[in-house]
This record gives C-alpha cells, structure tokens and sequence, in this order.
C-alpha cells in the first residue's frame, strides 16, 4: 500500500490503510528524511482525541528512536497549533501530528509540520513518499527508548497556553464579564479555555467537551449543518458568542448572541479590520481561491495587499514564511495570524472575537450589523457531492458563458475551476482529503447562492459517467 499526502497530511481509513504496519512504515521514510539532512535531528510528536492516536504516536515514536533521533511526545492530547508552537519554539527538525482532523470518526491521519511549525509543502512530502519502503523498519521498544534517554514525554500545553495568553489583550477581556458557550466536538480543545481564560470574570459553558472517538456517529467539522446544538444553547440562553473548534482544534466556526452563525469567510475579514485598527498592525492578507469577495473588498479599503493561493493552508503557510502578514485563512475556517507561528488556530481566532467584543463594547451581531453596513452582504455557501461511484473530470466540464443571467468575465483555473461574474461565482474542485467533488458558490442573496448551488450540480450530474 502507497502513503501518498493530500491537502493536508496523509488520511486513511482505520485498520484498512491507517495501520501500525503503514504509519511506522512512513515514519521509517520520514526518518530517512531527517537522517540525510541532518547528522542528530529532533522529532516532537503530539496527537488527538482519535481512535487509537496515542498508541500511533507512540509507536512512531519507537521508530524514529530506533533510527537514533531524539523523540519529544506529548504526555496528552492535544490541539495541532499547539504542536506546530512546540515545533518552532522547541528548536525541532519536524513535528508529527497524528490526527484526521475533520474526518469522520472511522479515519486517522499523520501531519508533519516543518522546523517553523507550517504544514508541509509538496516538496517536502514528495521526498518523503519517495523514500517509502527504500528499507526495513527499525523498531525500539517504547519504555527501552524512554530508558536510554532517546524519548522524553512533557506537557505541551502550558507554554502554548501561555503564549496565547500573552498574544491577546486579557486585561480589556477581564473587565468585562462576558458568557461564552463552546462546542468542542469531543475533540483536542476540549476545555483548553478555561486555561486561556483562567482569571478572568468570563463565564464559560462547554458541550460536548469530553473524549469520545466515535464523535457521535459524525464528524467533527464546524459547519453550520453539525452545530444545530451550539445554535440551539445560543437561542435559548443568548450567551455572548457561541464558538466551536474542529476535531485538532485548527479551525473555528461561531454564533452571534442570537443563533447566527457566523461564516468563516466573514471571520477572517472581520478580524482583519480590528486587527488593522486596534493594533496598527499591517501585512499582506492571504486567501485561497475560494476566498469571499469581502476579503477584496475590506483589502481594498485598507490599502492591503491580497495574495491568493490554492486551497490547503500549506499554501497559506508558504505565503507567512516568505513576506509579512497580517492575517491568512481557508473557507473552511482556518486562520493564521501575524506575530505567531505560520499555521492556523482556531483557539487564537475565537479569542480574538472575544477580545474584539470586550474593546468594542458591543454586542457581536451589532458589530456584524454595522461591518456590512459598511463593507456589504454576501452569501456563501458548500455542498460535497460523493463520487465513489462516478467519474468526473472536471477539465472536461461542459462550461456555461452565463451564471443565472450573469455573465462570466473569468474562469480561475488555480486550483480547481472557478466561474466568476461581476456579483457572484461558482466554483467546482475535487477534495484533497476525501472522494468529494466541492461545489461553493457566493452571491448578494442567499437565494442566489443557494439557485448558484443547484445549478453547479445540474452542470456536474451533467457530465458525470
């Protein structure tokens, strides 16, 4: 079986891909990988809520020791911004993250991150892929490995937590009292919150904060359609904002006071605006192809540059490495942030929405209110279409020169293709990560976005075989 790298890192499904055999067959190419870069390379480890994650990154962990390369690994779960922060500030060659992050409960995965916490690009996973099976694997016993001083185990979360606790500004937060409700998904947050807001007069209420692996039967994706429980507790108790985090903790979705929820497309906008004025900080602002039109558009107003890339934060992260910016995020509601590591969190962005309430002193939907007052509305909408049983190749889509009576003025090919009209646009891609072709779509109007949607399937259906 090959281990080939999608959008991000390598998934699979349990016992059928995702296997001790396959994940300690990797780490032995990932360690050849280290080995023919550098004489005594560094290796920290950390892992996720998942089905049987501790155990695969212990026995990575006895892999990489047997190639005599120091191991750190976590001593408990944990969100992946949090290894990517061990990874740069640790002084680590790689970082290996094991987790699926919003897949459903059945798949596991393996992420790497690079010496400065950013995911791997393709150069970098395809040197590896390339070293697959070029040797036996070597293998340590994992308390004969924590004997000889080759693997260590620490707690990874108390400097992340302080970092974030730094980045924020808790004594504008402190002075208000503030209700918050959390959705954890039974994934790697869980109640890392009541740390990051340990002191303060912020009342937190968490649901589905425990482990469970089996997610309830789902998968632990912010989207509006698997938080009908957030929305619920947020109608019925009106708390102050209402945030939800991904199955690692990268990505973010959340509600205004009054069930609303917000997009991620409008997050990041949003906290590039308050980043801007608050702060006075600047930088380039990073999205990726399916990235809304507000983007654009409060860019514009702010003088920003805006630099767009193909979907997979990897490419984000790139963008971080090479210049300076401000904010970078995905549709999917992954953010990263300037001054910090070149990777998403998803805990950082929920507190920067709150920070932004305690400074506005307003409620969030008015702060909603008064930025599309300024900036307009617009509508965006996803629907994954399965295709394990048809064919489709989207270079041979049949292309319309209109959508809904709107003529189209570009055809973006960066990743995937993408129909663009002067108010709205339609775009088609196939998942890096599961056996999905993505339909997005965005108009002024939600009936637009959604008419968008059902025509985007007419024309795939079309050309299916």
């Amino acid at each position: 079986m090959s281990v080939k790298f999608g959008t991000d890192g390598w998934r699979a499904i349990i016992a059928k891909d995702f296997t001790f055999e396959n994940v300690e067959r990797l780490s032995q190419a990932v360690s050849n990988y280290l080995l023919n870069k550098k004489k005594s390379p560094r290796v920290v480890i950390g892992f996720d809520t998942r089905f049987l994650s501790q155990e695969f990154a212990k026995a990575s962990s006895c892999v990489f020791c047997a190639n005599n390369i120091s191991v750190v690994l976590s001593e408990s779960f944990l969100p992946t911004p949090a290894l990517s922060f061990k990874t740069k500030f640790g002084g680590f060659d790689l970082g290996i993250m094991i987790t699926a992050s919003h897949n459903p409960y059945y798949f596991n995965g393996y992420k790497i991150k690079k010496s400065t916490g950013a995911a791997a690009d393709n150069t970098l996973t395809q040197q590896i892929e390339a070293l697959m099976d070029k040797n036996s694997v070597k293998k340590i016993d994992f308390k004969k490995a924590l004997d000889l001083g080759l693997l260590k185990i620490e707690d990874f979360k108390s400097e992340y937590v302080k970092f974030l606790r730094r980045y924020i500004d808790l004594k504008v937060i402190k002075k208000k009292r503030l209700r918050i409700c959390i959705d954890s998904m039974y994934g790697a947050c869980n109640k890392i919150f009541s740390d990051l807001l340990k002191g303060t007069h912020v009342k937190l209420n968490f649901i589905r904060d425990r482990v469970n692996p089996y997610f309830d039967g789902g998968r632990p994706e912010p989207t509006e359609s698997n938080l009908s429980r957030l929305k619920k507790e947020m109608k019925k108790k009106k708390f102050d904002l209402g945030l939800a985090f991904d199955g690692d903790g990268d990505r973010l979705a959340a509600f205004t006071e009054k069930g609303e929820f917000i997009h991620p497309q409008i997050i990041l906008p949003l906290l590039c605006e308050y980043l801007y004025n608050s702060r006075n900080w600047r930088g380039s602002v990073v999205k990726t192809v399916v990235g809304s039109f507000l983007i654009d558009k409060v860019c514009e107003k702010l003088g920003l540059p805006v630099r767009e890339v193909p979907i997979g934060f990897k490419y984000i992260s790139a963008v971080f490495e090479r210049e300076e910016v401000l904010i970078g995020g995905e549709e999917a509601g992954g953010i990263g942030f300037k001054n910090y590591i070149p990777e998403r969190d998803g805990s950082l962005a929920g507190l920067l929405l709150l920070e932004m309430i305690a400074v506005s002193k307003k409620k969030i939907s008015q702060i909603l209110k008064d930025f599309y007052k300024k900036y307009g509305r617009f509508y965006y909408l996803r629907e994954d279409i399965p295709i394990s049983k048809r064919e489709i190749n989207l270079e041979k889509i049949k292309l319309p020169s209109e959508l809904l009576g709107r003529k189209i003025i570009n055809i973006n090919r960066l990743d995937g293709i993408k129909l663009i009209t002067s108010q709205s646009w339609l775009m088609f891609r196939k998942s890096g990560t599961e056996p999905l072709v993505r339909i997005y779509a965005e108009a002024q109007t939600k009936r637009e976005a959604k008419e968008l949607i059902t025509l985007g399937k007419k024309i795939l259906f079309n050309n299916a075989v």
